[in-house]
Formats: C-alpha cells, sequence, structure tokens
C-alpha cells in the first residue's frame, strides 16, 4: 500500500511539473484507483486509516487543482492543449493609447519616433554620388570635377549624420521603454498586457530598425561615399585646407559614423547593443525579466499572427507585416541577450512555430525576414541548435 501511495504522489508532482492536460486526466485516473485501494484496505485495518489516506489524498488533489489554476491564469492558455500555450491577450498594435502612468516615458519615446518616417524616406531618396567620385577619380588633376565630387558627397555626409544621430536617440528611447517594461513587481506579461501603450512604441522602435535595415543594404552608395569623404577629408587636412563642414562632422564624429555604417544591419546592431548594455548595467534586475520581456512579446506576436481571431481584428494588413517584422526583432534581440540564444531547444521561443508564421505568407514580404534571422542572429549555427530548426531557414 505504502508503494502504491509513493507511486501516487510521485506521478503528482511529475504532472504538476510538466503541466500538461494528458497527465492531469491520468492523474485523476490514478486518484480514483487510489480511493479504491485504500478502500479495500479499510477492510482489514481500522477505519481512521481510511479516513486519514483519503484526506491526505484529497487535500494534495486540491492543492494540485488550485496550482494548475494559478499557473493557468498566469500563462493564459489559448487552446484547450497546454502545449500549444501562449498568452491570451490582444497587443492592440493599432490603437493603444497611454495611460497615466505612462505617460510621462510615452512622450520622451513618442517624440524620437515622429521623426522616424522622415529618416526612413531621406534614407529611401538616398541617391549617392556614385558618378562624381568616380569622375574625380579617374580625373585626379582636374580641379572641376573633384570640386563637383566633393560638393557632392557633403551634403550626402550630413545626411547620414543625421541618421546616425537618430540612432543614438532611439538607444535612449530603447533604454527608457526596457526599464518600464521589466522592472519588478511585475512580470514581462504583465507589463506587456497593462502597458500596451509602451510596449506599441516597443514594437514601433523594432519595426522601424528592421525597415531602415532593408533600405541600407540595397545602397552600397552609403559606405562609398563615407570612404570618400574620409579619404578627401584627410588628404585635405594634410594640405592644411580649412573644410566648413569639419564643424559639422569632425573626426569624433566621422570615427563613430564610420563603425555605424560598416555594419551590415547598424540599427539593429545599436539595439542588440542598447539592449545587453541594459542588462549588464542593471545588474540587480534579473536577465530573465529582459529575456522574457523579448520572448512573451514573440510569443504574442507569433499568435496574433497565427490565430484568425486576432489576426482579423487588424484594420490593415500592414499591420500583419509590421507584427512579422516585430516578431523577428525580438526574436534577434533574443538571441543576442541570452547566453544560450533564442534557438536552443530550452528557448522560451518557439521558433519553429515562429518560422512556420513567416513561411505561410507571401515570399515578397517575409524574404527579407528570413535572411534576418539567417545573417543577423549570433547562435543559429551553434551545435545547440536543432538541426531540423537550421533546415527550416535553409
Amino acid at each position: 500500500m505504502a508503494a502504491v501511495r509513493h507511486s501516487f504522489f510521485s506521478q503528482l508532482v511529475y504532472g504538476a511539473l510538466n503541466d500538461t492536460l494528458h497527465t492531469s486526466l491520468n492523474l485523476f485516473v490514478l486518484f480514483l484507483q487510489h480511493l479504491f485501494l485504500c478502500f479495500v484496505c479499510s477492510l482489514f485495518k481500522p477505519f481512521p486509516l481510511f479516513f486519514l489516506s483519503f484526506f491526505s489524498s484529497f487535500c494534495f488533489l486540491l492543492f494540485f487543482f488550485f496550482s494548475r489554476v494559478q499557473m493557468g491564469n498566469l500563462l493564459k492558455v489559448l487552446t484547450c492543449t497546454e502545449l500549444d500555450q501562449g498568452p491570451n491577450f490582444f497587443l492592440d498594435f493599432e490603437h493603444a493609447q497611454p495611460t497615466d502612468a505612462e505617460r510621462e516615458v510615452w512622450d520622451q519615446v513618442d517624440s524620437v519616433l515622429q521623426e522616424s518616417e522622415s529618416i526612413l524616406s531621406g534614407l529611401q531618396s538616398y541617391k549617392g554620388a556614385g558618378q562624381e567620385i568616380r569622375d574625380a577619380i579617374q580625373n585626379p588633376n582636374d580641379l572641376m570635377h573633384q570640386e563637383r565630387a566633393w560638393n557632392s558627397v557633403c551634403p550626402l555626409v550630413i545626411k547620414l549624420k543625421t541618421f546616425y544621430c537618430f540612432s543614438v536617440r532611439l538607444e535612449k528611447a530603447l533604454y527608457s521603454l526596457l526599464t518600464c517594461l521589466t522592472c519588478p513587481p511585475y512580470t514581462p506579461m504583465q507589463h506587456l498586457e497593462k502597458e500596451q501603450a509602451l510596449a506599441k512604441q516597443f514594437a514601433e522602435i523594432l519595426h522601424f530598425t528592421l525597415r531602415f535595415d532593408e533600405l541600407k543594404m540595397r545602397i552600397p552608395a552609403i559606405q562609398n561615399d563615407f570612404s570618400y569623404y574620409r579619404r578627401t577629408i584627410s588628404r585635405n587636412r594634410i594640405n592644411n585646407m580649412n573644410l566648413d563642414i569639419e564643424s559639422e562632422v569632425n573626426n569624433e564624429m566621422a570615427n563613430r559614423m564610420s563603425l555605424f555604417y560598416a555594419e551590415a544591419t547598424p540599427m539593429l546592431k545599436t539595439l542588440s547593443t542598447a539592449t545587453t548594455n541594459f542588462v549588464t548595467e542593471n545588474k540587480t534586475l534579473p536577465l530573465e525579466n529582459t529575456t522574457d520581456c523579448l520572448s512573451t512579446m514573440a510569443s504574442v506576436c507569433k499568435v496574433m499572427l497565427e490565430t484568425p481571431e486576432y489576426s482579423s481584428r487588424f484594420s490593415s494588413e500592414d499591420t500583419l507585416l509590421f507584427c512579422m517584422r516585430v516578431m523577428v526583432g525580438v526574436i534577434i534581440l533574443y538571441d543576442h541577450v541570452h547566453p544560450n540564444g533564442a534557438f536552443n531547444k530550452l528557448s522560451k521561443i518557439d521558433m519553429k512555430g515562429c518560422i512556420k508564421v513567416l513561411k505561410e505568407q507571401p515570399i515578397d514580404n517575409v524574404e527579407g525576414l528570413l535572411n534576418a534571422l539567417k545573417f543577423t542572429t549570433k547562435h543559429l549555427n551553434d551545435e545547440s541548435t536543432p538541426k531540423n530548426i537550421r533546415a527550416m531557414l535553409q
């Protein structure tokens, strides 16, 4: 009898740890079997033994039931199978408005985000000075070609400085949002659900970042123009020529801009570094607060994309693409911040599900996002990454 009771409680604890519906049903059957055995034993032993055995089993079952209810409230299961669990709330990316508690940070971040569209428009219209630079290189002694190239490059460098300075402001905005969305006593899921306006701003930063980097990768003229600028200004400095542009872009600024534009995805690199610095500088804040914020955001986006009940609430198809970009952005940040990355089997992000959601979309909409997962993540090629995940991104 003791062995049966030990087996029962061992499996009950195992069921609580695994927390699956299948295990729970089995445990309920096992509980009934246990009561039956107790009843049989009571035929041969005094009544109090049966009563105590029944009472202990009943109390433990109640504990198990209420612990499951409490865990269910935290995880908020979307479907009838807990293996497919996800956050059961809709993140209103289209209409979320700040509460009084969010207002101060929201205003600070909004002042940055208001310029994001003009930054993207400026980048999209960037034409470069390729022809003028080629003419100047081919005619090194022709002063007219040299002046034409220089006069073409200087305004472009000022524009590139504007983009870079915006990345610095964006980094500070992200830091403010992470501070709000990860601070105790709320869990990351509670923060995202209660502070939807800030979560929306976090999403808008990621959306802007991926759009900026997609555009930048298609404009090789940026690096060519800036390289020509740096070579020319160094040569002129050697010749003791005073250049007005140096008051706008001094040597220190030029060095920082050079490092920024050397990255294939400079804005994403900025956010990754900012998130890593946030974790490093906030030593009293558990790493899980930050990584759980990112993984929860990824899960929310995945669930909204794959659940018609939620995706049908979007008034525009552009919001679906917005949601996909945000999902990819938080995955990349998670992969850079978490020691084991996003692709590990123990990762809190369902990478297989996220990639599947992307692959179900038109290829023109997601090709850049799939490439971002392939080429800008940190741990994809680790040995710990399951082969089927790698194969999905081939």
